[in-house]
């Protein structure tokens, strides 16, 4: 009986994302912003990325249900401390938006427990220095979906399904004006300018400590999260995707996989998953699932620590690594391990590939309420390391800082600042310098800093500035500033 439930749920959620306008992207959590309690009927906030999905003016009773959610308790571990903008992170919820309740639609799926919106996010920018000439770009992504709570819908309780489409558009200039560029300046760019399917899963939680998911998901979803506040791709997401991003598929590639989390005590975790490695994925043409061309399998791991609430400053501690089963082709030797670059020959092939990494939120100054920062300082910091063998940018290293509250007269107004160093493999340098003419890399530097705010509760805009020193990790290139404007409108 549960199971005739379970998919007659499935139907209908899936049914509700691909046509109803919703999205209820569950790519990780912010808890930088405030939340009112479940139960509590209040007008969205500036800076509320869990904000019910109705609108003032709805009946307290109806607000209070569609207010109640279903938050899987390893989302509380993976706490995203930086302040957090409401709809300009194209990877986690919106607030409720330009159009408000839908002429009551969404208050009626919020009593039923389906939570729907929808958004889109825009990325502009412009080189005034650097690259091969200058050009200005504008790419975004539109999403839609639907987060169903299976206790609400047919009585399973602690049961989640997420179905999310989203469709990327537009041009890169890290493309289009040559900047040559080891990370993109536009991070929302990328993957295919197609529709997706990017989520199609299931979660369970059992007992107290323990959740499994499966479906259609993506390993950054839940090992090595972070915010994609910032417009440049070093600072964006889970930084393994960043660096092999041929097995370790981040948003918006979708794959199937299945992740079980467990508290070992209250604030201490303890994850591991695995997900099929597929190149087909990443095809620029629509589907919903492949069933064939898998060439291994991706195991992430993780174990964290979070702290902090009411009044104390929230942070969070990962660390974690993974291995694949996926061969991979090795950066400078041939089948007869000569380097490739002398003799043409096949790459040789390695059975495995892995990698770790570590990252650290923490508030410094401010309030919390919640587990979410409210105001002040935080700071945090990123370190992923890649195996040597396979990869070609073996490591990324990143500092940085948000200040939320500068002018407290702005709604939501965040300043961020960040640096990032993006290394190449030297045994990748080494093959280069056996090509006469050829640069030599060595890493590409990149830092950013924007200042975001909030003028409308739908509206989100944010400007920043890039500066690339040795882009592409060539020395000898011209450094690239890029002038950006992040922006998103929830609908």
């Amino acid at each position: 009986m549960i199971v005739r439930k379970l998919y007659a749920s499935a139907a209908a959620g899936v049914l509700a994302a691909l046509l109803l306008p919703a999205v209820a992207m569950a790519q990780q959590v912010d808890i930088g912003a405030p939340a009112p309690p479940p139960t509590t009927p209040a007008a969205p906030t500036a800076n509320d990325t869990k904000t019910p999905a109705t609108d003032a003016p709805a009946a307290p009773t109806a607000a209070k249900a569609a207010a109640k959610r279903y938050v899987p308790n390893h989302m509380l571990h993976q706490r995203d401390t930086s302040p957090g903008s409401q709809i300009g992170d194209t990877q986690s919820a919106a607030p409720p938006g330009l159009f408000g309740d839908w002429r009551n639609s969404r208050t009626w799926l919020g009593e039923r427990g389906v939570d729907v919106s929808a958004r889109y996010a825009s990325e502009t920018a412009y080189n005034p220095t650097g690259g091969k000439h200058q050009a200005i770009t504008e790419t975004g992504q539109f999403d839609i979906g639907a987060k169903v709570d299976m206790g609400k819908l047919v009585g399973l309780e602690g049961g989640t399904l997420q179905a999310t489409l989203t469709w990327r558009r537009g041009d890169n200039l890290s493309d289009v004006a040559g900047l040559n560029t080891l990370q993109q300046v536009q991070e929302v760019y990328g993957r295919g300018q197609t529709v997706r399917v990017t989520e199609l899963w299931y979660e369970q939680k059992i007992g107290d400590s323990v959740e499994l998911k499966l479906g259609r998901t993506n390993p950054g979803s839940d090992f090595a999260v972070f915010s994609c506040h910032f417009q440049n791709l070093t600072f964006c997401g889970a930084q393994p995707g960043n660096l092999v991003g041929d097995y370790w598929q981040n948003w918006p590639v979708g794959q199937w996989g299945t992740r079980l989390h467990v508290d070992v005590r209250p604030g201490v975790y303890v994850q591991a998953g695995v997900y099929e490695v597929n190149p087909l994925n990443l095809k620029n043409n629509f589907f919903v699932a492949r069933w064939h061309g898998a060439t291994g399998v991706l195991i992430p791991f993780e174990a964290g620590w979070t702290h902090g609430g009411d009044g104390g400053h929230v942070g969070s501690y990962k660390v974690g690594g993974w291995y694949t089963t996926a061969n991979g082709s090795d950066v400078y030797l041939d089948i007869n391990r000569r380097p490739i670059v002398v003799t043409g020959l096949a790459p040789l092939e390695h059975s495995g590939r892995y990698g770790g990494y570590v990252s650290v939120q923490q508030q410094i100054t401010g309030k919390s309420k919640d587990g979410k920062s409210l105001d002040g300082l935080g700071v945090f910091a990123n370190f992923t390391q890649t195996d040597r063998a396979t990869a070609v940018t073996d490591n990324q290293a990143v500092v940085g800082v948000f200040y939320k509250g500068l002018a407290t007269w702005l709604p939501g107004d965040v300043l961020g600042v960040a640096f990032g160093r993006t290394n190449v493999n030297g045994r990748a340098a080494d093959a280069d310098r056996l090509v006469p003419g050829t640069p030599v890399r060595d890493a590409e530097y990149a830092a950013e800093i924007y200042y975001s705010v909030t003028p409308l509760p739908w509206l989100e805009l944010q400007p920043n500035v890039q500066w690339i020193h040795h882009p592409g990790g060539v020395r000898s290139a011209d450094e690239v500033v890029v002038l950006g404007l992040k922006g998103a409108i929830t609908l």
